[in-house]
């Protein structure tokens, strides 16, 4: 590992974070909502986007080289997804009484992370 590299992933990442940030603002701006639909939505358009990037990193003659990937997945994708929070969210929902709520959230996280990369996958190809 080198410096570039450290670079990129970090400049990856710290523009995912300000991008997850700054969608989490307006999605708090524009109600109070009961269920954690920035994260989640995040989640899932990150879960696509690596799986895009991913899927076009592997045909013949890609433009995306493995610095690209390093700056826009590992950094980017990961610093704009966030599992500690989809983890505070599903506590929280547990200490208010919303167990059913919680597993529906977990579930549907999962399920609907692993589709949208699996269609960012078979997009790219």
């Amino acid at each position: 590992m080198n410096i570039r590299t450290l670079l990129l992933v970090g400049i990856g990442g710290a523009a995912g974070s300000m991008v997850r940030f700054m969608i989490s603002g307006i999605v708090a701006r524009a109600g109070n909502m009961q269920l954690p639909v920035a994260t989640f939505g995040i989640n899932i358009a990150g879960s696509f986007l690596i799986g895009l990037l991913f899927g076009l990193s592997i045909r013949e003659n890609s433009a995306l080289s493995q610095p690209m990937m390093l700056l826009l997945a590992t950094g980017f994708c990961g610093g704009f997804t966030t599992f500690s929070a989809f983890a505070l969210e599903n506590i929280n929902l547990l200490q208010k009484g919303a167990p059913l709520t919680a597993m529906g959230y977990s579930i549907a996280s999962v399920v609907c992370g692993l589709l949208f990369c699996r269609l960012g996958l078979w997009l790219a190809a």
